[in-house]
């Protein structure tokens, strides 16, 4: 098993990594507490995603498709938080929970949405 973590010069990469972290853990709990595996896998496939696209962008082959991997993120980061507040007004998620985890899928969409802007503007 590697080792290799987002580095700490990269927030948008380290933010999605440590969100993915969650999912999984999220997904496990669904599970194993509430035996919910349809909409577990649903937030588990949109929620981890996001940070495997951020990963694949680093390599993009050009600026349109790094630009598209943004994208493709960002749509997947507003997906994730579709499921989850779904999965918090059908009750499967706490006011706690709920609570916990809103923040940093906003801090996601953000960071995304301001980096698909700031690659858009860039020259070629």
């Amino acid at each position: 098993m590697s080792n290799e973590q987002p580095s700490r010069t990269d927030p948008l990469s380290e933010l999605s990594f440590s969100f993915a972290l969650r999912i999984v853990k999220l997904c496990k709990y669904l599970q194993s507490n509430h035996k919910e595996h349809i909409l577990s896998k649903q937030v588990l496939r949109s929620g981890t995603a996001v940070g495997a696209l951020i990963a694949e962008a680093k390599y993009a082959q050009s600026k349109a498709d790094f630009l598209n991997k943004l994208m493709i993120a960002l749509k997947e980061a507003n997906e994730t938080k579709y499921w989850i507040n779904l999965l918090y007004h059908s009750e499967y998620l706490n006011d706690k929970m709920y609570q916990s985890i809103t923040p940093e899928i906003d801090s996601l969409l953000k960071l995304l949405v301001a980096s698909t802007k700031t690659t858009k503007k860039a020259k070629p």
